[in-house]
């Protein structure tokens, strides 16, 4: 496959007006030819991600485009992941109808006239995972969160989805170094021999969930600004793990996105789980790894 550059594949689907341009990538030429990497940061906000971003806080994700303004599938963890691994990713926060949502995975066997949008890729199954397996995808989960666990029936759910999944305590929420734990681990996988199939890797990030204050020096609590702390740690960790991806044969197609945001005391408001502009506007971007 024809390496695609930044300007070929634009991160935006519409224009400032709301007016539908042209998609901005073909999964049809995705899906059999490229590696696929899911990076969901888990509880990132959109504000959070544009600051550090226009602040030159992100370099590793920044030099892949602007970030999306995004509405959440679900506002928290479970409900979101859901709606996700069943193809639908998060959407224009303020597109008006689902016809100005644009689809990368389409599952067949519902709705629509279960005729698949043009530049989707129509899988079979009930996960985007099951239908990529079936293109001869190996799948692979690096968890973070509790819903990723494995140690609870709610916390083999999303693992079970998978062909390989993977989990560790060093990963969990509490640990300062969870990240680059899941990067090295990753790293480590990479190197094992006959990894000749193509793989789909979703990586739950869980440092900018809470608690996220030991990111900042000399807080005694979470913030907005801890969480921004956050997501500047997260941002070198995935640039290892991207340096180290491209050295694999072929090209790589990257999701990268929040499943929901938070609040840290907005209108009275605490946390997620809560209808909230701060919890529903979320960060979104796909790109080809360069």
């Amino acid at each position: 496959m024809e390496r695609k550059t930044e300007q070929e594949v634009p991160v935006r689907l519409f224009s400032s007006s709301g007016k539908k341009e042209k998609l901005s990538v073909d999964m049809g030429q995705v899906v059999g030819a490229c590696d696929i990497l899911f990076v969901c940061l888990d509880t990132l906000r959109y504000d959070a991600a544009m600051w550090e971003e226009a602040e030159g806080g992100t370099p590793a994700l920044s030099q892949y485009g602007t970030w999306e303004e995004c509405q959440a599938p679900g506002n928290f963890t479970y409900p979101s992941h859901h709606a996700m691994f069943a193809g639908f990713l998060p959407c224009r926060y303020n597109a008006k109808s689902i016809a100005e949502r644009e689809l990368l995975f389409f599952p067949k066997s519902i709705g629509l006239g279960n005729k698949v949008p043009k530049g989707a890729f129509g899988f079979s199954g009930s996960t985007i995972m099951e239908g990529l397996e079936k293109e001869g995808y190996e799948t692979w989960c690096v968890g973070g969160v509790s819903f990723f666990d494995k140690r609870s029936d709610i916390g083999r759910v999303f693992p079970g989805y998978f062909q390989k999944s993977y989990w560790h305590p060093s990963f969990a929420c509490p640990v300062k170094d969870s990240t680059k734990n899941q990067v090295d681990f990753i790293l480590r996988k990479l190197e094992e021999p006959g990894l000749d199939k193509h793989i789909f890797l979703y990586l739950n990030v869980d440092a900018i969930h809470y608690p996220n204050y030991f990111y900042l020096d000399g807080a005694s609590h979470d913030s907005l600004e801890s969480h921004r702390a956050a997501l500047r740690y997260v941002d070198g960790e995935l640039g290892r793990l991207f340096k180290e991806w491209k050295k694999r044969r072929g090209d790589t197609f990257v999701i990268c996105c929040s499943d929901h945001g938070t609040c840290y005391g907005e209108d009275g408001c605490q946390f997620h789980g809560i209808n909230h502009p701060a919890v529903n506007r979320i960060p979104y971007k796909h790109f080809f790894l360069m």
